[in-house]
């Protein structure tokens, strides 16, 4: 063989190993570990659902989304993104989990998960009684709707395998305890905080049985954030609105919430053959950011960036108000959810410190 076509020879030899290489690569590091990510749960993972009911708790008007791709309100109180979009990209499922609720759905769209979540909504049926919301129990139904739906585009087998497999994220509780306990205290009138905390648990419990029996077997569950902190909670207190902080009795509250969820959840599981359930903290990732700011390259940890920053929901964070010229140096968008930078951090944490648990050892 001749010393050019040696050489060429070579030369194709090494572009296509490293074809071969790239290709590998590619492979490994886009195949995602859960065919679908599946949520349910509140304003804090609704990325949309509310746009499409009768109710005023929306998201879907300006500033809202101005972080997102295309800069469109798109239903997310936030923004930007949610932590679970961030989730779903980390782990090569999809950029962003849609609503439910959307019309123009592909299937792919519903192949690899969609979002239950309402803003608004929680475990106590109560909690959406005025907001119209839709409640965790109704978003079970709302799943059965959806498990037609996959079984009309994959079949049968593959539907039960890909939700059998799926990442279920649920986030809820907050909004039970301000609706009706904190704020409004219509449940109070029946518990004291314990007593609520072990109701809103059973219903939650009630609600993973639920979902575990129609298939789900990878389920994490948020537990609740230091509510104390969220501008709305101090600005309800009234104490002195010339100094904000955070409120330590509903923080306690939180606090011993979680601690109960944390030692209910491996008693459910043990119930529930090869089913794997996670809790996750996010009171802990959330208050860092509160108590070390500067670490996260936040400069404002007691008001929102949008509206009034102190009662800023979508009635008071729209295209009237004014919002703050850099979110990312805010923990809160509004007066109650966090921002798109806030959500990126706690979706690290998860990634890193909560889905491994639920992969094989």
């Amino acid at each position: 063989m001749s010393t050019s076509k040696s050489n060429l020879f070579m030369v194709a030899l090494l572009l296509v190993s490293m074809t071969i290489i790239n290709t590998c690569g590619a492979s490994a590091s886009t195949n995602p570990k859960f065919p679908a990510i599946i949520i349910f749960g509140d304003s804090t993972v609704d990325p949309g659902n509310n746009n499409y009911i009768d109710t005023i708790f929306k998201g879907n008007v300006a500033p809202y989304g101005i972080n997102f791709p295309g800069h469109v309100p798109t239903g997310r109180f936030s923004d930007g993104k949610l932590a679970t979009d961030f989730v779903a990209s980390s782990l090569g499922i999809k950029d962003a989990v849609p609503p439910f609720l959307d019309p123009n759905l592909s299937d792919d769209d519903l192949r690899t998960g969609v979002s239950f979540a309402s803003a608004g909504s929680g475990y106590d049926d109560l909690t959406t009684l005025l907001s119209n919301v839709i409640t965790v129990s109704r978003q079970v139904e709302m799943f059965r709707s959806y498990i037609e739906k996959l079984k009309g585009i994959v079949g049968d087998e593959e539907a039960n395998n890909i939700i059998a497999q799926a990442l279920v994220v649920v986030s809820a509780g907050t909004n039970d305890l301000i609706f009706n306990f904190f704020d409004i205290p219509t449940r109070r009138l029946e518990f004291d905080i314990s007593g609520y905390q072990s109701f809103l648990l059973q219903r939650l419990e009630d609600f993973v049985k639920q979902i575990y029996d129609l298939g789900y077997r990878n389920i994490v569950v948020a537990g609740l954030p230091p509510v104390g902190c969220l501008p709305v909670q101090m600005t309800v207190r009234l104490e002195n609105p010339m100094n904000r902080q955070c409120l330590e009795d509903q923080n306690s509250d939180a606090r011993s919430y979680n601690e109960k969820l944390v030692k209910l959840l491996p008693e459910i599981q043990a119930e529930l053959p090869r089913s794997k359930l996670v809790y996750a903290d996010i009171y802990q990732p959330l208050m860092d950011m509160i108590i070390h700011p500067q670490q996260y390259g936040i400069v404002e940890t007691t008001v929102g960036c949008c509206g009034t920053g102190v009662l800023g929901l979508s009635l008071f964070c729209n295209s009237v108000t004014s919002a703050c010229g850099n979110p990312s140096q805010y923990v809160f968008w509004d007066s109650v959810h966090p921002t798109q930078q806030v959500y990126r951090q706690l979706a690290k944490y998860i990634v890193k410190e909560v889905v491994p648990k639920l992969l094989p050892n």
